[in-house]
Order: C-alpha cells, then sequence, then structure tokens
C-alpha cells in the first residue's frame, strides 16, 4: 500500500528500559530504529518506584539468597536457569548503569543505600529515591540519543508486522496520520505491558500488550499469559482507569496495612505480615475485604518521622497530597490494581522468541524468571539483563545477514469503516471481572465466548487500520488469550 520503504538492520518496538538498553549495547555499525508509540516519556519503565533489585558490594548478602526469594515469590514457577541468569548478572548491569549515570541514593559514607522490598530477605534494593525507574530510563534515553546509528520515530503506532524471508515488515502509521513500511534483518519486541486491558490499572496509556498480539499472529509461542500480578497498594480514588502506585518501598520501611476498621489484619493470613510477596498481600485483601463486606483498606506509614518519610518517598508525597492525602499525617485509601505481566512472549535466554531473529525483552517476554508472581524490583533487571543477551545474540548473527530486504505487503483498508465504539470498554470489564485477584472460572467462560465473538469481527470486518482498530485488536487478543488458558 505504502511506497515509503526504509531499511534497518534492527527494529526496536518500544522505548522503556529493555528498549533502550538493548540499542545500547548493539554493535554501532549496525543502523537502529526505535519505535515510540507515543511521546517518549510515557512508558511503563518511567512510572518503576522501587528500585532495582541485585547482589553488588554486599557483604552479607549473595545470589544465592536472591535466587530463592525470587523462586518462593514466584511460587516455585520459575525457570531457574533463567533465575540464576538474572541473579548471577545482576552486578554487572547494574554497575553498567551507575558508569552511563544513573544517580542511586547514597550513604553518607559514600555506599549505595540498599531498601528492603516484600518477599526480599536482604535489603538489595538499588533506588533513586522513590522514582528509580524514571531515573534509570531518562539516562539511557540521554545516552541513545547520542547514538548515530540509532533513528528514534516518535508518536509512530506499529499497525501489523509481517515475517519475511530476509528478516521481518512493520506497517508504521506515521504523526501525520500517513503510513511507511520498515524492513530489518531483526526485530526487539519491547513493547511493555498490559495493563489497559483491565478497568483499573498501574500502567501508562500505552499498556496495550501490542507486541503480544504481533508475536502471536505471526505464530510465535506465548506463555502463561494468565500470569497476571496485583499490586496491593494502588492508591484508591474510585475514579480514574490510571491508579497511581504507592510503592512496595513503602511497606518496606514499615507501613502497615488497615482495613475499614483501621486495624491491621495481615497476621490473619501470613506470618510475613505486610512484607509478604504482592501476590499474598492482595489475595489476603480480598480476603479480608470478604470478611468485613467492604473495599476500604489503608496504608499507615504516618507513625514514622515526617521529613524522613518527604525525603525517602518526595514523589508519592507531592502525588498523595495532590489528592488530598498526606502521607506524613493519616492512613492513605489503598485496594489492589493490575500491575505487571508474568507470562508473555516466550522466550530463551537470549530473548528469542519461537520465531528466528525474532526477540522479545521486558514486561512483554515470558523469560520465566518471575513464576507466577513477581519479586518487587526484579522487573528493571529483567529488562536490562535480557535485552543485553539480545544484543549480544543479533551481534553475533551480523555476518548471517541477508544483503537485501524483503517488504510485505499492507492495506489499511483506507475509507473503511472504523471499528464499533465500546469495544475496548466491554472487553477490559470482561477481564476484571473474570481474572483479577481470585480468578472467576464461570464469569472466565461467559467472558472468553464474548471476546472471540469481538475479536472474530475485529479480523475479518475489513475495518479502517487507525489507532483505535489496532489498540482495540491487541487489548481483545490479549484478553482472548488469557481467559483461553484460564478456560483450560
Amino acid at each position: 500500500m505504502s511506497n515509503n520503504i526504509k531499511n534497518y538492520d534492527v527494529i526496536i518496538a518500544g522505548c522503556g528500559a529493555a528498549g533502550l538498553y538493548a540499542a545500547i549495547n548493539l554493535p554501532r555499525e549496525l543502523s537502529i530504529l526505535i519505535l515510540c508509540k507515543r511521546e517518549l516519556p510515557l512508558c511503563n519503565s518511567m512510572l518503576a518506584q522501587g528500585g532495582i533489585a541485585g547482589v553488588y558490594d554486599s557483604p552479607s548478602d549473595n545470589i544465592q539468597y536472591h535466587l530463592n526469594d525470587t523462586l518462593i515469590a514466584g511460587g516455585f514457577k520459575n525457570n531457574v536457569d533463567a533465575v540464576h541468569t538474572l541473579v548471577s548478572e545482576a552486578a554487572k548491569d547494574i554497575e553498567h548503569i551507575i558508569d552511563l549515570g544513573v544517580d542511586f541514593d547514597k550513604n553518607p559514607d559514600g555506599s549505595y543505600h540498599r531498601t528492603l522490598e516484600g518477599g526480599h530477605s536482604h535489603h538489595r534494593i538499588f533506588h533513586h529515591a522513590d522514582a528509580t525507574g524514571k531515573e534509570i530510563t531518562t539516562t539511557l534515553l540521554e545516552n541513545v540519543k547520542t547514538l548515530p546509528n540509532v533513528t528514534i520515530m516518535e508518536n509512530t503506532i506499529m499497525c501489523e508486522v509481517k515475517q519475511t524471508s530476509t528478516g521481518y515488515s512493520a506497517f508504521l502509521r506515521l504523526p501525520d496520520e500517513s503510513y511507511m513500511t520498515a524492513n530489518c534483518h531483526f526485530m526487539i519486541l519491547a513493547t511493555g505491558g498490559i495493563g489497559r486491558v483491565y478497568q483499573f490499572t498501574t500502567n501508562s496509556a500505552i499498556a496495550t500488550g501490542d507486541g503480544i498480539t504481533f508475536a502471536y499472529e505471526m505464530g510465535a509461542k506465548i506463555k502463561n499469559l494468565s500470569y497476571v500480578q496485583f499490586h496491593p497498594t494502588a492508591f484508591n480514588n474510585r475514579e480514574t482507569r490510571e491508579c497511581f502506585l504507592i510503592s512496595e518501598a513503602v511497606r518496606g520501611e514499615g507501613a502497615y496495612l488497615l482495613n475499614c476498621k483501621k486495624e491491621r489484619f495481615m497476621h490473619n493470613y501470613d506470618e510475613r505480615l505486610e512484607l509478604a510477596p504482592r501476590d499474598v498481600v492482595s489475595h489476603s485483601i480480598i480476603l479480608e475485604s470478604r470478611k468485613q463486606n467492604s473495599t476500604d483498606f489503608y496504608l499507615d506509614i504516618s507513625y514514622k518521622d515526617s521529613e524522613f518519610l518527604k525525603k525517602r518517598f518526595p514523589m508519592i508525597y507531592k502525588n498523595l497530597l495532590e489528592q488530598g492525602y498526606d502521607l506524613t499525617k493519616e492512613p492513605v485509601p489503598i485496594f489492589p490494581c493490575q500491575h505487571y505481566l508474568m507470562g508473555g512472549i516466550d522466550v530463551d535466554n537470549n530473548s528469542e522468541t519461537t520465531l528466528r531473529n525474532l526477540f522479545a525483552c521486558g514486561e512483554c517476554s515470558h523469560t520465566g524468571v518471575h513464576g507466577s508472581n513477581r519479586l518487587a524490583s526484579n522487573s528493571l533487571l529483567e529488562a536490562l539483563v535480557f535485552s543485553r543477551h539480545a544484543a549480544g545474540c543479533i551481534a553475533s548473527r551480523i555476518g548471517e545477514a541477508p544483503e537485501d530486504f524483503e517488504t510485505a505487503q499492507f492495506d489499511p483498508h483506507i475509507g473503511a469503516p472504523h471499528i464499533p465504539k465500546g469495544v475496548r470498554t466491554e472487553t477490559r470489564k470482561i477481564l476484571q471481572t473474570a481474572h483479577f485477584v481470585i480468578p472467576d472460572k464461570e464469569a472466565a467462560a461467559k467472558g472468553f465466548k464474548r471476546v472471540k465473538e469481538i475479536r472474530d469481527d475485529l479480523i475479518s470486518g475489513g475495518y479502517f487500520m487507525d489507532p483505535d482498530y489496532v489498540l482495540a485488536k491487541s487489548i481483545v487478543t490479549v484478553a482472548y488469550i488469557i481467559l483461553g488458558e484460564v478456560m483450560q
């Protein structure tokens, strides 16, 4: 359809930590295109508060402890080899990003301050106040912008991807609403999570599962997509779809969870109390909610020194103040909310999917490191370690790449009708009901049937391929795969 065709060695879909770190680690002689769906700062990596976990220069901690904590949190459903890779290479990538300019908080003696979070047996969380993701992602982006071999395209929607004899073709909708085709020998999907498949999520607006959908449509293996993590302490204002996250680190610093009677209750569910892993805490809140017949829950750290709290959690303090709550003086309303995806596009230890030269990194991938529940602050680490592996694998195959590029054919159906209104809203409501903290099998069966009808219509309806269509198809496809897994 489009005569606007460009060729690259590597296309990276996504400009979060995984995509940017892959670009930094790829050989400089490769031409690289990074696709950014919206504005550059809009990605889940930017929202990560707590920090990045890793055993680095710590005499009391070791990688076996970190591995054990990860396995326990993941319900022992983890890929142990992948977990070993993660924890044993953490120091290497933490040191690298420090060299790139990431500024982690330090103690008065100049050593790095490490905090504690739920599920961790040791203080091993490196952080930049309570905005670690923003610090890391911004620093990576500044470094990528200096690379002459990298082109970044903002506000560019990847509408469709096809495998070709020479690699992959991506059909792109540009900011001026025109279309172009970009070809590559290697593709890295680093498109983030699936939060917008739910009514309420901590994720940014870009998290619609596009990369997972593209991989699925091309025949790549998708694994454990029903392994969805619900963060127990999202700010609960009951109004906005995007719920502000109150970091695990607040509980790590001693915050209490309170029920509707303003009483602590975690002792009734787990001996680790507020520092139990996220799935346990979320599950406990739902059970307590049923017991008390109330969804009113609170997080309280007001007994701590107010100046310490303002310095330790400046972003959380500011955001809550804007919502009318003072973290230093009163309990804050919270409730579980969709937060993270442990499943995704199945990859090996080099982040390669079941399709050759198609890689997936970060939250859209399934490395197996998280098992059925992610340990706090392992996500940024996974993004770094395994995107570096992807870059290394691509570097080792440069000599195999053909000299030419095949271009796939695409049709955006210009002039065709737009998709029906309400597709995304209906799908979100179905998933929120059927697959929340404690899944509802009956609702899942009913929801799966309806989601399949919606998806069949989107695929065969000949609708105009505008952003509404692309995002709706992704959301519906992800819901279809999740509910299909639940049904099995």
